[in-house]
């Protein structure tokens, strides 16, 4: 039995529906249960459930031979640092008291410092927390920036002409498709290739500039002179808030993109066929971005 934490996000349903396809026992997580539907007809076992519930997540995890372990987005928490706590501790609860002997869980590059960069500090005490689980042996795909990040910046473009983030436009980025996460997690498990306690990074095909999306986005949209803006840190949280988010995970994500400009938040392994990707940016644009942008679907950054 494969449990997947958050079955119904990017990453955890390309996990759940890969290892169905090969036909495995699939026990599949989410918050909601009509959304576990898909892939309960597909197979799969379902629980419906919150990550920081201990009772249920120990439940979920009984006789598991592998949990696939990621954070869900609660970006409407008016203390996300706080939730994220929560679910790492109970998530670490769980694995102990069922005895899993294997985890493949979602972190970031960046998580080798233990403060500093937002969000993905909390991810550097996931490792941390899981790496001192006697008998776990636990594999940390620590990831580079989501493409789907980028579905952000449809409202920015749809409503002033820019895209725009705290992010300094010269700086190169390992941008990764989700899929391929969710796909290399799948084959982890498949595998059970890892042991003891071991980080990869997934560094996506290449490494891109703002710069460089702002250009591939415009002409995917018939906007050949979209400019990309780096947008101080309180215009930016401000832009959240008034995209429905609420302004302390605003300052997080300030603080993550802060972090990446002055090089704290950095991939650590030189790029290599093994943490390349195969997604391209242009494949990702046409096939997700430009329906989205075409939809009128401004996602949260």
């Amino acid at each position: 039995m494969y449990v997947i934490v958050g079955a119904t996000g990017n990453t955890g349903s390309v996990v759940a529906e890969k290892l169905l396809a090969r036909g495995e026992k699939v026990r599949a997580i989410g918050r909601d249960k009509s959304k576990l539907e898909k892939l309960a007809a597909k197979g799969a076992e379902t629980a419906a459930g919150e990550v920081t519930d201990a009772a249920f997540l120990s439940k979920a995890f009984e006789g598991a031979r592998a949990v696939y372990f990621m954070v869900p987005p609660n970006m409407a928490s008016t203390d996300y640092l706080a939730f994220q706590r929560e679910a790492i501790d109970t998530g670490a609860t769980a694995l102990e008291k069922a005895k899993v002997r294997y985890v493949v869980a979602l972190s970031s590059f960046g998580a080798d410092k233990e403060a500093g960069s937002g969000p993905v500090s909390g991810l550097h005490r996931m490792e941390t927390k899981f790496s001192a689980i006697s008998g776990l042996n636990s594999l940390f795909l620590r990831a580079g920036y989501f493409m789907e990040n980028l579905l952000g910046q449809v409202g920015a473009i749809q409503n002033f002409g820019i895209a725009g983030s705290p992010v300094r436009p010269d700086l190169p980025i390992p941008m990764i498709a989700t899929e391929d996460i969710g796909n290399a997690a799948a084959e982890h498990l498949l595998k059970l290739d890892f042991s003891g306690h071991e980080t990869k990074e997934l560094l996506g095909q290449r490494d891109l500039t703002y710069t460089e999306v702002a250009s591939i986005l415009g002409k995917a949209i018939g906007k050949p002179d979209l400019q990309y803006v780096q947008m101080p840190g309180n215009e930016f949280v401000a832009a959240l808030k008034n995209m429905g988010l609420n302004q302390s995970y605003g300052e997080i994500i300030v603080e993550m993109c802060d972090a990446m400009n002055d090089g704290r938040m950095k991939a650590l392994e030189p790029r290599t066929a093994a943490n390349t990707t195969p997604t391209a940016i242009e494949t990702f644009v046409n096939d997700v971005f430009v329906p989205a942008f075409r939809g009128g679907k401004a996602a949260a950054a």
